[in-house]
């Protein structure tokens, strides 16, 4: 069975201040969702769900649709504030979605097959598809997910500090935790992060989580009965967001269940900040220039 690939793309992104998901990198103004369905097609991926919001739905097809017709079939997900929300009782003050695990679990009527989940503006290289769909088609189960594992110093911002999941593994490369890690930036080679006014490194080659996960669908029952705990013991806590990492956590801890950490040498590139742009246009016009991708990638 062919996996599916599905893209968060709900976000706006304060930081970066504009809707990044849509804007043009690539020389014939490809956005880096762009890239990552064209390897996704390589790799042998045979759709693509993206979820969004509803109130930027038509702008969002408009931009995607006729250029993917007949390369990959695609499907839409809206991430909302009341979805999966038992009763659709939100908090009087919640003004947002509940986060990355909450946008999984909004796939869960329309993704069937073992699926793999990215974000709309990271940039994640061909290597990471090819291992994810191996992955997807031959080793995930019910009981075994997985982790595109990046290396920390290939996935830093020039313009600013960043958050990465910092993943401590077995020897079987399997997963043992995750730690987020606020405030990491690159300090003269060596890479930091700052907690109570402490400065801490961090090796440069340890294994970090961009945010693609390798899942079975039966994450989504585990996820649904998760999010409601969640939701109850939140409710005070306005901003409190239900992340993947939290869903990965608790799947681990069952005696049984595992997460292959499979690492790429892809350089990671992204959108974090608004002067990441121009380098990511840089990246995007070397890699063409390299022939990894045609000039325009649809033709």
């Amino acid at each position: 069975m062919k996996p599916t690939l599905l893209i968060l793309a709900a976000g706006m992104a304060s930081r970066y201040g504009s809707m990044k998901q849509t804007e043009g990198f690539g020389p014939s103004g490809e956005t880096i969702m762009d890239y990552s369905i064209y390897d996704a097609i390589r790799a042998g991926f045979k759709k693509v769900v993206f979820i969004i919001r509803k109130d930027f739905a038509e702008n969002f097809k408009a931009n995607f649709e006729e250029k993917l017709k007949g390369k990959i079939e695609t499907g839409y997900v809206y991430q909302e504030l009341t979805s999966y929300v038992p009763d659709g009782d939100v908090p009087e003050l919640r003004t947002k979605p509940w986060g990355t695990g909450h946008a999984v679990l909004c796939a869960a009527d329309v993704v069937n097959e073992p699926f793999a989940v990215i974000n709309a503006d990271d940039y994640y290289g061909p290597d990471a598809f090819k291992k994810a769909a191996d992955f997807l088609k031959n080793g995930c189960t019910e009981n075994t997910w997985a982790l595109i594992g990046y290396q920390l110093n290939k996935t830093l911002s020039t313009f600013g500090t960043v958050s990465r999941g910092v993943c401590k593994v077995d020897d079987g490369l399997n997963l043992v935790e995750i730690n987020e890690r606020t405030s990491i930036y690159n300090d003269n080679g060596r890479v930091l992060y700052e907690e109570e006014g402490e400065k801490i490194e961090v090796p440069a080659d340890s294994s970090v989580s961009m945010n693609f996960w390798c899942f079975h669908p039966s994450i989504f029952k585990a996820a649904k009965l998760q999010f409601e705990a969640f939701v109850k013991a939140n409710r005070e806590q306005v901003k409190a967001e239900f992340f993947i990492p939290l869903i990965a956590d608790e799947f681990i801890q069952h005696k049984g269940n595992n997460i292959k950490v499979i690492p790429t040498s892809a350089q990671w590139f992204g959108v974090t900040y608004k002067e990441d742009a121009p380098q990511v246009k840089a990246s995007v016009t070397s890699l063409v220039n390299d022939g990894v991708y045609p000039s325009s990638l649809w033709g």
